[in-house]
Protein backbone atom coordinates (compact mmCIF):
# COMPACT_ATOMS: atom_id res chain seq x y z
CA UNK A 1 0.00 0.00 0.00
CA UNK A 2 1.52 3.29 -1.07
CA UNK A 3 1.87 6.02 1.47
CA UNK A 4 -0.07 9.15 0.69
CA UNK A 5 2.28 12.12 0.66
CA UNK A 6 0.86 15.11 2.42
CA UNK A 7 1.11 18.31 0.42
CA UNK A 8 1.88 21.53 2.22
CA UNK A 9 0.88 24.96 1.06
CA UNK A 10 3.43 27.77 0.83
CA UNK A 11 2.11 29.19 4.10
CA UNK A 12 2.51 25.83 5.85
CA UNK A 13 6.05 25.45 4.50
CA UNK A 14 6.93 28.93 5.70
CA UNK A 15 5.56 28.27 9.18
CA UNK A 16 7.32 24.90 9.35
CA UNK A 17 10.56 26.48 8.16
CA UNK A 18 10.37 29.18 10.82
CA UNK A 19 9.56 26.56 13.46
CA UNK A 20 12.53 24.38 12.46
CA UNK A 21 14.80 27.43 12.40
CA UNK A 22 13.76 28.46 15.92
CA UNK A 23 14.14 24.86 17.13
CA UNK A 24 17.59 24.63 15.53
CA UNK A 25 18.70 27.87 17.18
CA UNK A 26 17.37 26.61 20.51
CA UNK A 27 19.30 23.33 20.16
CA UNK A 28 22.47 25.24 19.24
CA UNK A 29 22.07 27.54 22.24
CA UNK A 30 22.14 24.42 24.44
CA UNK A 31 24.70 22.35 22.55
CA UNK A 32 27.37 25.02 22.01
CA UNK A 33 27.92 25.81 25.74
CA UNK A 34 28.02 22.08 26.53
CA UNK A 35 30.62 21.41 23.82
CA UNK A 36 32.64 24.43 24.93
CA UNK A 37 32.68 23.29 28.58
CA UNK A 38 33.76 19.75 27.63
CA UNK A 39 36.54 20.97 25.33
CA UNK A 40 37.71 23.64 27.78
CA UNK A 41 38.02 21.06 30.54
CA UNK A 42 40.77 19.35 28.51
CA UNK A 43 42.59 22.54 27.53
CA UNK A 44 45.80 23.84 29.01
CA UNK A 45 44.72 26.84 31.15
CA UNK A 46 47.38 29.13 29.70
CA UNK A 47 46.36 28.34 26.11
CA UNK A 48 42.68 28.64 26.97
CA UNK A 49 43.09 32.08 28.54
CA UNK A 50 45.41 33.43 25.82
CA UNK A 51 44.14 31.82 22.61
CA UNK A 52 40.82 30.21 23.45
CA UNK A 53 39.95 26.71 22.27
CA UNK A 54 42.67 24.85 20.41
CA UNK A 55 42.44 21.52 18.60
CA UNK A 56 46.18 20.77 18.79
CA UNK A 57 46.83 17.71 20.90
CA UNK A 58 49.85 19.40 22.51
CA UNK A 59 47.53 22.02 23.99
CA UNK A 60 45.34 19.43 25.70
CA UNK A 61 45.85 18.06 29.19
CA UNK A 62 44.12 15.83 31.74
CA UNK A 63 45.57 17.76 34.67
CA UNK A 64 42.19 19.25 35.69
CA UNK A 65 40.53 15.83 35.85
CA UNK A 66 43.49 14.45 37.77
CA UNK A 67 43.19 17.21 40.35
CA UNK A 68 39.42 16.79 40.60
CA UNK A 69 39.53 13.00 40.98
CA UNK A 70 42.36 13.15 43.51
CA UNK A 71 40.48 15.56 45.76
CA UNK A 72 38.84 13.91 48.74
CA UNK A 73 36.06 16.50 49.05
CA UNK A 74 34.97 15.91 45.48
CA UNK A 75 34.57 12.16 46.06
CA UNK A 76 32.85 12.67 49.41
CA UNK A 77 30.46 15.21 47.89
CA UNK A 78 29.84 12.90 44.95
CA UNK A 79 28.96 10.01 47.29
CA UNK A 80 26.75 12.26 49.43
CA UNK A 81 24.87 13.57 46.40
CA UNK A 82 24.32 10.06 45.07
CA UNK A 83 23.01 8.74 48.41
CA UNK A 84 20.84 11.82 48.98
CA UNK A 85 19.38 11.57 45.48
CA UNK A 86 18.56 7.87 45.86
CA UNK A 87 16.97 8.33 49.28
CA UNK A 88 15.08 11.44 48.24
CA UNK A 89 13.78 9.70 45.10
CA UNK A 90 12.47 6.72 47.07
CA UNK A 91 10.82 8.90 49.73
CA UNK A 92 9.37 11.44 47.29
CA UNK A 93 7.94 8.91 44.82
CA UNK A 94 6.42 6.79 47.58
CA UNK A 95 4.76 9.75 49.33
CA UNK A 96 3.54 11.21 46.04
CA UNK A 97 1.97 7.96 44.88
CA UNK A 98 0.28 7.41 48.25
CA UNK A 99 -1.17 10.93 48.26
CA UNK A 100 -2.35 10.75 44.65
CA UNK A 101 -4.16 7.42 44.96
CA UNK A 102 -7.10 8.47 47.19
CA UNK A 103 -7.38 11.85 45.43
CA UNK A 104 -7.90 10.02 42.12
CA UNK A 105 -11.09 8.41 43.44
CA UNK A 106 -14.31 10.35 42.89
CA UNK A 107 -15.96 8.67 45.86
CA UNK A 108 -13.25 9.85 48.27
CA UNK A 109 -14.84 12.10 50.91
CA UNK A 110 -13.18 15.53 51.01
CA UNK A 111 -11.45 15.03 47.67
CA UNK A 112 -12.10 18.58 46.46
CA UNK A 113 -11.05 20.09 49.78
CA UNK A 114 -7.69 18.32 49.84
CA UNK A 115 -7.06 19.11 46.19
CA UNK A 116 -7.69 22.79 46.94
CA UNK A 117 -5.35 22.72 49.96
CA UNK A 118 -2.59 21.18 47.86
CA UNK A 119 -3.08 23.69 45.06
CA UNK A 120 -2.83 26.62 47.48
CA UNK A 121 0.63 25.44 48.56
CA UNK A 122 1.79 25.73 44.94
CA UNK A 123 1.25 29.49 45.02
CA UNK A 124 1.80 30.44 48.66
CA UNK A 125 4.51 29.43 51.11
CA UNK A 126 5.80 30.45 54.50
CA UNK A 127 9.18 31.61 53.22
CA UNK A 128 12.74 30.74 54.12
CA UNK A 129 12.86 32.10 57.69
CA UNK A 130 9.72 30.33 59.01
CA UNK A 131 10.87 27.15 57.27
CA UNK A 132 14.29 27.37 58.91
CA UNK A 133 12.68 27.95 62.31
CA UNK A 134 10.50 24.88 61.77
CA UNK A 135 13.43 22.71 60.73
CA UNK A 136 15.41 23.95 63.71
CA UNK A 137 12.55 23.24 66.13
CA UNK A 138 12.37 19.71 64.73
CA UNK A 139 16.11 19.31 65.47
CA UNK A 140 16.89 18.47 61.86
CA UNK A 141 19.48 21.19 61.23
CA UNK A 142 22.85 19.70 60.24
CA UNK A 143 21.25 16.33 59.55
CA UNK A 144 20.46 14.65 56.25
CA UNK A 145 16.73 14.78 57.07
CA UNK A 146 16.77 18.56 56.59
CA UNK A 147 17.63 17.91 52.94
CA UNK A 148 15.40 14.87 52.36
CA UNK A 149 12.13 15.61 54.15
CA UNK A 150 10.99 19.24 53.47
CA UNK A 151 10.84 18.96 49.68
CA UNK A 152 9.85 15.30 49.45
CA UNK A 153 6.25 16.05 48.48
CA UNK A 154 5.72 17.90 45.21
CA UNK A 155 2.17 18.96 44.36
CA UNK A 156 2.78 19.02 40.61
CA UNK A 157 4.11 15.45 40.69
CA UNK A 158 1.08 14.45 42.72
CA UNK A 159 -1.23 15.93 40.09
CA UNK A 160 0.55 13.96 37.36
CA UNK A 161 0.27 10.74 39.36
CA UNK A 162 -3.40 11.42 40.13
CA UNK A 163 -4.14 11.98 36.44
CA UNK A 164 -2.35 8.75 35.56
CA UNK A 165 -4.38 6.83 38.13
CA UNK A 166 -7.58 8.21 36.62
CA UNK A 167 -6.56 6.94 33.17
CA UNK A 168 -6.43 3.34 34.48
CA UNK A 169 -9.71 1.42 33.84
CA UNK A 170 -11.91 1.13 36.91
CA UNK A 171 -12.58 -2.50 35.99
CA UNK A 172 -9.20 -3.41 37.50
CA UNK A 173 -10.41 -2.36 40.94
CA UNK A 174 -13.67 -4.24 40.49
CA UNK A 175 -11.80 -7.39 39.45
CA UNK A 176 -9.42 -7.21 42.41
CA UNK A 177 -12.35 -6.56 44.77
CA UNK A 178 -14.06 -9.70 43.50
CA UNK A 179 -10.87 -11.62 44.27
CA UNK A 180 -10.99 -10.28 47.83
CA UNK A 181 -8.24 -7.67 47.63
CA UNK A 182 -8.48 -4.64 49.89
CA UNK A 183 -7.26 -1.15 48.99
CA UNK A 184 -3.72 -1.73 50.24
CA UNK A 185 -3.37 -4.99 48.29
CA UNK A 186 -4.89 -3.40 45.20
CA UNK A 187 -2.49 -0.44 45.45
CA UNK A 188 0.71 -2.46 45.78
CA UNK A 189 -0.11 -5.54 43.70
CA UNK A 190 -2.25 -4.08 40.92
CA UNK A 191 -1.62 -0.36 40.61
CA UNK A 192 2.15 -0.28 41.13
CA UNK A 193 3.00 -2.67 38.25
CA UNK A 194 0.63 -0.74 35.95
CA UNK A 195 2.14 2.62 36.92
CA UNK A 196 5.75 1.92 35.93
CA UNK A 197 5.88 4.76 33.35
CA UNK A 198 4.76 7.47 35.78
CA UNK A 199 6.95 6.01 38.55
CA UNK A 200 9.97 6.21 36.24
CA UNK A 201 9.15 9.81 35.35
CA UNK A 202 8.71 10.89 38.97
CA UNK A 203 11.90 9.06 39.93
CA UNK A 204 13.83 10.80 37.16
CA UNK A 205 12.55 14.25 38.10
CA UNK A 206 13.19 13.68 41.81
CA UNK A 207 16.70 12.34 41.25
CA UNK A 208 17.68 15.18 38.93
CA UNK A 209 16.13 17.78 41.22
CA UNK A 210 18.02 16.54 44.28
CA UNK A 211 21.26 16.02 42.35
CA UNK A 212 21.24 19.66 41.17
CA UNK A 213 20.06 21.07 44.49
CA UNK A 214 22.46 22.93 46.76
CA UNK A 215 20.48 25.74 48.43
CA UNK A 216 18.85 23.65 51.17
CA UNK A 217 22.14 21.91 51.92
CA UNK A 218 23.90 25.29 52.07
CA UNK A 219 21.39 26.52 54.68
CA UNK A 220 20.91 23.44 56.84
CA UNK A 221 24.19 21.49 56.62
CA UNK A 222 27.18 22.92 58.50
CA UNK A 223 29.24 19.73 58.58
CA UNK A 224 31.53 19.58 55.54
CA UNK A 225 31.34 15.78 55.57
CA UNK A 226 27.58 15.96 54.92
CA UNK A 227 27.67 18.49 52.09
CA UNK A 228 26.73 17.28 48.59
CA UNK A 229 28.76 17.67 45.44
CA UNK A 230 26.90 20.79 44.35
CA UNK A 231 28.21 22.74 47.33
CA UNK A 232 31.77 21.81 46.38
CA UNK A 233 30.97 22.81 42.82
CA UNK A 234 29.48 26.09 44.03
CA UNK A 235 32.66 26.82 45.97
CA UNK A 236 34.62 26.52 42.73
CA UNK A 237 32.17 28.27 40.42
CA UNK A 238 30.92 31.14 42.57
CA UNK A 239 33.66 31.82 45.08
CA UNK A 240 36.46 30.90 42.65
CA UNK A 241 38.31 29.22 45.51
CA UNK A 242 39.06 25.54 44.85
CA UNK A 243 39.24 23.18 47.76
CA UNK A 244 42.55 22.91 49.66
CA UNK A 245 44.95 20.42 48.13
CA UNK A 246 43.76 20.80 44.55
CA UNK A 247 46.25 23.52 43.62
CA UNK A 248 48.54 23.54 46.62
CA UNK A 249 51.64 23.06 44.49
CA UNK A 250 51.10 26.33 42.59
CA UNK A 251 52.46 29.48 44.21
CA UNK A 252 51.58 32.13 41.69
CA UNK A 253 48.21 33.81 42.18
CA UNK A 254 47.82 34.27 38.44
CA UNK A 255 48.50 30.63 37.73
CA UNK A 256 46.16 29.67 40.55
CA UNK A 257 43.36 31.64 38.88
CA UNK A 258 44.07 29.91 35.56
CA UNK A 259 43.93 26.45 37.10
CA UNK A 260 40.79 27.39 39.03
CA UNK A 261 39.14 28.35 35.74
CA UNK A 262 40.00 24.98 34.24
CA UNK A 263 38.80 23.16 37.36
CA UNK A 264 35.39 24.78 36.91
CA UNK A 265 34.88 23.08 33.57
CA UNK A 266 36.22 19.72 34.72
CA UNK A 267 34.00 19.74 37.81
CA UNK A 268 30.90 20.59 35.74
CA UNK A 269 31.60 17.64 33.44
CA UNK A 270 32.18 15.22 36.33
CA UNK A 271 29.02 16.33 38.17
CA UNK A 272 26.88 16.00 35.02
CA UNK A 273 28.00 12.50 34.02
CA UNK A 274 25.52 10.53 36.22
CA UNK A 275 22.54 12.37 34.72
CA UNK A 276 23.82 11.91 31.16
CA UNK A 277 24.30 8.20 31.77
CA UNK A 278 20.94 7.71 33.50
CA UNK A 279 18.66 9.62 31.14
CA UNK A 280 18.75 7.22 28.10
CA UNK A 281 17.44 4.37 30.27
CA UNK A 282 14.45 6.46 31.41
CA UNK A 283 13.72 8.21 28.13
CA UNK A 284 10.95 5.87 26.94
CA UNK A 285 9.16 6.17 30.29
CA UNK A 286 9.74 9.91 30.30
CA UNK A 287 8.04 10.26 26.90
CA UNK A 288 5.04 8.26 28.11
CA UNK A 289 4.68 9.95 31.47
CA UNK A 290 5.06 13.52 30.21
CA UNK A 291 2.01 13.02 27.98
CA UNK A 292 -0.22 12.09 30.92
CA UNK A 293 -3.40 14.10 30.80
CA UNK A 294 -2.59 15.74 27.45
CA UNK A 295 -4.97 13.52 25.46
CA UNK A 296 -8.52 12.94 26.52
CA UNK A 297 -10.29 9.84 25.29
Amino acid sequence: MEKIKKKYSKTDCLILGIGFLILGLFVLSIAIPIVYVVLASFMDPTVLNNQGLSFHIKDWTLDAYRRVLENEMIWRGFLNSFLYSLAFTAISVFITLLAAYPLSKKEFVGRKFFNLIFLITMFFGGGMIPTFILINQLHMVNTVWAVLIPGAFNVWNMILARTYYQSIPAELREASAIDGANEIQHFFKIMMPVCKPIIAVLALWSFVGMWNSYFDAMIYLNDANLQPLQLVLRSILVQNTPQPGMIADIQSTAEMAKVAEQLKYATIVVSSLPLLVMYPFFQKYFDQGIMVGSVKG
